[in-house]
């Protein structure tokens, strides 16, 4: 299928649904995902502003594909922050470090995953729901390998890594004393 926009330079052909996901997730870097709409997100993409229409159904299925994007790239950061580690106590660590790097750095993004408007609590889309279950599977294995094997463990690090980076991306303390509290939580 071709697909033209009114410009020369414009999107002429390719995968269009990752052409529009690109180019909400660079307007994602710079603004809340509720401030992005699909008529800006095919102005970035150099598309006609019915365009994302084809791939969105409407305004919150862009948010949900910015959301499990955005949950990928924090699963993926964690995963290789932990894998890398030397020590179970060390993965531990790195893994809660990233996730709190990633609340810090990408905060739109990391807001986007955790909006229970678009991720409903309980009732995850098809394509988030093993995203979820594999963060907590990442975490859940460094816990229980730091000796930390009781599920309130789990929960408990999900809350303060996600507490810390919440925190720290709102300006209530520097990124470096989140990943600092957070480490000396762990080796009391």
């Amino acid at each position: 299928m071709l697909l033209m926009s009114s410009s020369k330079d414009g999107y002429h052909h390719g995968d269009l649904a990752r052409a529009l996901e690109d180019a909400a997730m660079r307007l994602l870097e710079t603004r809340p995902a509720a401030e992005i709409s699909l008529r800006e997100v095919a102005r970035a993409a150099n598309v006609s502003h019915n365009a994302p229409y084809h791939h969105f159904s409407d305004r919150l299925g862009l948010l949900k594909a910015l959301a499990e994007r955005s949950m990928a790239d924090l699963l993926r950061q964690v995963r290789v922050a932990a894998q890398g580690a030397a020590t179970p106590h060390d993965a531990l660590v790195a893994g809660g470090s990233a996730y709190i790097r990633f609340a810090v750095e990408h905060p739109h993004a990391f807001d986007a995953v955790y909006d229970p408007t678009v991720c409903v609590p309980g009732s995850p889309t098809e394509t988030m729901a093993p995203l979820i279950e594999a963060l907590e599977g990442v975490l859940a294995e460094a816990a229980a390998a730091a000796g930390l094997d009781r599920p309130a463990d789990v929960v408990s690090l999900w809350g303060l890594m996600h507490g810390l980076g919440t925190l720290a991306a709102a300006g209530h303390f520097t990124l470096d004393d989140a990943l600092s509290a957070y480490a000396a939580s762990l080796t009391r």
